[in-house]
């Protein structure tokens, strides 16, 4: 077959529409996968650098899952050190609780001993001690003017005062009124009686100095029905404390006042077997009683008391004692007067001083035994105007009592006189060995001695501190006070020793006046003692007490585990008690093992917290390690060693009952491990910390390095769109043109074959 034979026109036009469909099928490749390097073949050095960037960046891709398990790794360790942290912020708020609790024992291991006359503020204590005098104001009696010293034989009572009615009459208005006339009128004639609106009746009071004055009708009982401790005596039933009942079936004003005397002290009873002996008090000068005579009803107080009489108006109008009228009450007044024979100042009925713990009481009365006055009770004894228990307590009556008598009740509250009770109801007082006894100077100043047995220490009631001059200058202080004089105690110069206990430093007390670093006080023997853990106290008869502090309330002072044996040559002279061992409190030693119980429950948390700090089976707080590999060559890694922290990890050990947190110092060893396991947790929160920050720095810098080698990759092998499709639409072009053009040269060749036909 012969070959078909194309012209040079048609040939080329074939070889130019072949070469446009090659490079349109290139364009349209390029289009297509974005790539203008798809092999080898179109570049292969882009195309190899391209590839190896992207294996690099598969590889950095792969290792970035790891990574992000490391980095919650991490984090689920320090989740864990949280949690732990808390935990043991939990174990310390127990620990402070115990440290909280009552000291778990109620009696601390002590030692003690005994120093004569120690004080807090003076340990050395006395061997002897010596009576001072103290000086009070000066004393005035009542003579004009007011400044006449007082002496001894001053009298305490007063001049009897005394107020006299006038023009008094019977219930008539006519007959003058005199003790004779009855309260009640008999036979229906006002002239033997009081006006009706005057009698008393039944039930009707007068109040005499505190004292009760009440009326009865029908007549007095017999001595036989009268109430146990008193008496009768005509109308007047009396108690014998200056209370009386009067009887108004025949009672006479002279019964009232007699009443009225009874209770103001102007008279004075006796009593045996229910019969009452009234007599004129020995103490009242010139037997000054109340009377009634001619209409003139006078009142007399005594000398011991001022007078007070309250009862209703209408009965004291018709004793023409007042003007009131009516039945509500009214009160008469009878006041005693000062002089030259008494006290410028005149003291109160029932005031009292109470010195060095003993009283004294002042009575307006005259002395028991005394002439018409009581027997002297049995158990006391009477010397001069003072009546005595013998132990240091004293009454004074004021009727007759003199300063005198005052400052012998004062000596017998110190011990500076002493009282030896007769059976005769008398009492002997004697002046101890080597005191003077109290008096008063010529300027009226009293000069009271200490004693020996205690500093003088006196307080009153009632007006007794002020008119004896004891209530200060300005006459408003409440206590009078002074020292004796006492000598340096017997344990000056001794030392006294401990050895170290529990750990504390060991004490070299050395006794003296205070300075040169020795101690004097119980504070600046505390001082000492405090660095030893040891504290002492004294109470009121020296007797010196060292414990121990509530620190270590559980161990024995001088024991062999504690230590703190005593010595010193103070043991040569004074004899200490043996060391007592710690006495257990029951109740605070139960919460204190509570305690215990809710310290090992939040160790038992912490090991199961530690245990549970685990990811994807790695757990740093148990002992686990991490390695993080960062490149794709392995040279860029990080190794983090994991750490154990439960409690043993931590240094924490469970607590036993009866041995942990029974005092201060166990408690407070367990918060310093505590306090120690919280630092190793703060410490290892910030490694891990750091760690973490390293891998997720490496994390972000793994994932831009990946875009950074795949952009370069990229940039290698990928395709310009915008050039590859102008590319295109120029081949197209060119590719119809050709086309075109081959059409018409076939069209010139077929006519050419035409005309040769």
């Amino acid at each position: 077959m012969s070959g078909i034979v194309l012209s040079a026109s048609v040939r080329q036009n074939l070889l130019s529409l072949q070469s446009t469909a090659d490079l349109l099928a290139t364009t349209q490749n390029r289009l297509s996968t974005g790539k203008s390097v798809n092999s080898a073949l179109d570049n292969p050095t882009n195309f190899f650098t391209a590839q190896s960037l992207d294996n690099r960046a598969s590889d950095i891709n792969n290792l970035l899952d790891s990574i992000a398990n490391g980095v919650q790794v991490l984090q689920a360790a320090n989740t864990g050190l949280t949690s732990l942290q808390k935990l043991i912020d939990s174990a310390k708020s127990i620990a402070n609780q115990a440290l909280q609790t009552t000291v778990g024992y109620s009696t601390k291991s002590n030692v003690s001993t005994t120093i004569s006359g120690a004080t807090a503020a003076d340990l050395r204590g006395t061997t002897s001690f010596a009576s001072a005098t103290a000086s009070s104001n000066v004393l005035y009696n009542g003579t004009a003017g007011g400044t006449t010293a007082a002496s001894g034989t001053t009298t305490l009572g007063a001049s009897i005062g005394s107020f006299a009615s006038t023009g008094a009459t019977a219930g008539d208005g006519t007959t003058a009124l005199t003790g004779a006339i009855t309260l009640i009128a008999t036979n229906g004639t006002t002239a033997t009686g009081l006006a009706g609106n005057a009698q008393p009746a039944d039930g009707d009071t007068l109040t005499v100095n505190g004292k009760t004055i009440t009326f009865r009708s029908g007549a007095a009982p017999a001595s036989t029905a009268v109430p146990s401790g008193s008496g009768v005596s005509g109308n007047l039933v009396t108690d014998g404390n200056g209370n009386t009942t009067v009887y108004l079936a025949s009672a006479t004003v002279n019964d009232l006042l007699s009443a009225i005397d009874l209770a103001s002290g102007v008279k004075t009873v006796s009593i045996s077997s229910g019969a009452a002996t009234i007599a004129v008090s020995a103490s009242q000068p010139g037997a000054a009683v109340s009377t009634a005579a001619a209409g003139a009803v006078t009142l007399k107080s005594s000398t011991g008391a001022d007078l007070s009489v309250t009862g209703k108006a209408d009965l004291l109008k018709a004793l023409g004692l007042t003007t009131a009228v009516g039945g509500g009450n009214a009160t008469v007044n009878v006041n005693r007067t000062t002089s030259a024979a008494s006290l410028g100042a005149t003291i109160a009925d029932g005031s009292t001083l109470n010195v060095d713990g003993h009283v004294i009481t002042f009575k307006n009365a005259p002395i028991p035994g005394s002439t018409g006055a009581p027997s002297v009770p049995s158990g006391f004894g009477a010397s001069g105007n003072i009546l005595t228990d013998g132990n240091g307590n004293s009454t004074v009556y004021l009727q007759a009592g003199t300063v005198n008598d005052v400052l012998k009740a004062i000596d017998l509250a110190t011990g500076v006189q002493t009282a030896t009770i007769n059976a005769n109801g008398t009492a002997t007082l004697a002046t101890a060995t080597g005191q003077s006894n109290s008096s008063i100077n010529t300027s009226g100043q009293l000069k009271l001695s200490t004693g020996v047995n205690a500093d003088l220490s006196i307080t009153g009631t009632g007006n007794a501190l002020n008119v004896f001059g004891l209530a200060g200058n300005t006459g408003s202080a409440t206590a009078f006070t002074a020292a004796r004089t006492s000598g340096i105690g017997g344990i000056a110069g001794k030392t006294l020793t401990f050895t170290s206990f529990n750990g504390g430093t060991a004490v070299n007390v050395t006794f003296g006046d205070g300075t040169n670093g020795t101690v004097k006080t119980l504070d600046q023997l505390n001082t000492k003692l405090q660095a030893n853990n040891l504290t002492a106290t004294i109470d009121a008869n020296g007797l010196l007490t060292v414990s121990t502090t509530n620190d270590y309330a559980s161990s024995t002072i001088g024991s062999s585990a504690a230590g703190g044996a005593i010595g010193g040559t103070l043991t040569t002279a004074l004899t200490f008690s043996t060391a007592s061992t710690p006495v257990q409190d029951t109740v605070a030693q139960t919460s204190r093992a509570n305690l215990v119980n809710q310290y090992n429950n939040i160790l038992n948390q912490i090991d199961t917290t530690s245990q549970d700090s685990s990811f994807n089976g790695v757990n740093l707080l148990n002992g686990d390690q991490l390695k993080l590999v960062f490149d794709e060559t392995g040279k860029s890694s990080l190794n983090i060693t994991g750490v154990t922290y439960n409690s043993k990890g931590l240094g924490l050990a469970a607590l036993t009952v009866g041995v942990d947190f029974i005092d201060n110092a166990a408690a407070n060893r367990v918060l310093t491990n505590l306090n120690a396991a919280s630092s190793t947790l703060r410490s290892e929160a910030s490694s891990l910390g750091s760690n973490l920050s390293v891998v997720q720095i490496r994390q972000d810098f793994n994932k831009n390095l990946i875009n950074v080698l795949q952009t370069g990759s990229s940039n290698l092998t990928l395709a310009d769109t915008n050039v590859e499709a102008a590319n295109s639409q120029a081949l197209s072009t060119r590719q119809s043109i050709a086309v075109s053009a081959l059409s018409l040269a076939n069209q010139s060749q077929q006519s050419v074959l035409q005309l040769l036909r």
